[in-house]
């Protein structure tokens, strides 16, 4: 009969494997990964139009014509001002145009601000991507837990399969140890933590909602520079040439208008329908965590798997000297 404090030792490593398997496989439903992940990975897929350099470039590029047609604006209803043709109409336009050249400062501040923003998390957004979609990240979890837990099973059920088992187990060890490794999570996922953070003032129903009101606020705008700024120029004595010449970025916005519209509604479009996704992906543990939630199991298994022979080696060691050294155990008188 075999002692207990031998079967004890052949127990231990196999009560701590399952412990691990069992943790690996409920992270992910404690988590709510199954159904956050896909959440999180519809949102990258949703930006990925928007999110590169020429586009953000693009976006930036559209706010510039809006802020020099109303630079050009203003300069434009001063000088139509000084004359007789131009001042009856001044004295009803420009009251309008200074409400909304007011307007433009607080659209630009803060839609230029998000811009400013988004295209600085540029890289971040872009290490994100570079992992492994996020739709697999539950299974990275549960896999390698059920066959911990098999393992555990396993040799718990028949003693002597442990030897080999164990070597499985140093696999799978391995495996979650070079996983954060191999998808370059420890610079990725870092950076994914920040533009998660960074977004946080930003993917909200009422930032988003005060975005979208900007674009009726920039809709009068042009409304105003096409149908009353540009024709009071030609009543004050301008030329089509002239007005080009003196306040290009006038005809430059009422050129470009369609265009900023269905440049930048899109992209606004999209950030207001990934509010729920945004909220369910940062629900999530931070993402500077995901790495180690693979190396520190991965390194608890190889050690126990490794540890646990050893100490069994060593056991039969033991008892080897001791039957040397007891001749009676071995029926020697």
């Amino acid at each position: 009969m075999k002692p207990v404090g031998a079967l004890g030792h052949r127990r231990w490593p196999l009560a701590v494997l399952a412990v691990i398997g069992i943790g690996l496989v409920v992270a992910p439903l404690a988590f709510g990964m199954f159904s956050k992940a896909p959440d999180g990975a519809s949102m990258m897929t949703s930006f990925s139009p928007f999110m590169t350099t020429h586009r953000l470039d693009g976006f930036q590029a559209d706010m510039a014509d809006v802020g020099n047609a109303v630079t050009q604006g203003q300069r434009a209803i001063h000088a139509t001002g000084r004359t007789p043709a131009g001042a009856r109409i001044v004295t009803h336009l420009a009251p309008q145009f200074g409400a909304f050249a007011r307007q433009w400062r607080a659209v630009n501040s803060d839609m230029g601000g998000m811009l400013v923003t988004i295209k600085a998390n540029l890289p971040n957004y872009q290490a994100v991507v570079a992992l492994p979609s996020f739709r697999l990240f539950p299974w990275f979890f549960l896999i390698p837990g059920a066959i911990l837990l098999l393992l555990a099973a396993a040799g718990l059920v028949r003693a002597a399969a442990w030897r080999g088992l164990r070597w499985v187990a140093v696999v799978i060890g391995v495996a979650l140890v070079l996983a954060p490794v191999a998808f370059q999570m420890f610079s990725r996922a870092p950076k994914g933590a920040r533009m998660m953070s960074t977004f946080k003032p930003i993917e909200t129903l009422h930032h988003l909602r005060r975005i979208q009101s900007y674009f009726s606020d920039m809709a009068v705008g042009q409304g105003l520079v096409q149908l009353d700024l540009v024709p009071a120029l030609r009543h004050s004595g301008l030329s089509a040439s002239q007005i080009q010449d003196r306040y290009p970025a006038l005809n430059t916005l009422d050129a470009n208008w369609v265009h900023i519209l269905n440049d930048m509604t899109p992209m606004i479009a999209a950030m207001s329908d990934n509010i729920t996704n945004y909220q369910a992906i940062s629900s999530l543990p931070s993402f500077r965590l995901f790495p180690w939630f693979f190396v520190l199991p991965g390194v608890i298994v190889i050690v126990i798997a490794l540890l646990g022979d050893t100490r069994r080696r060593r056991g039969a060691a033991d008892r080897g000297r001791s039957n040397v050294l007891n001749p009676v155990n071995q029926g020697v008188t």
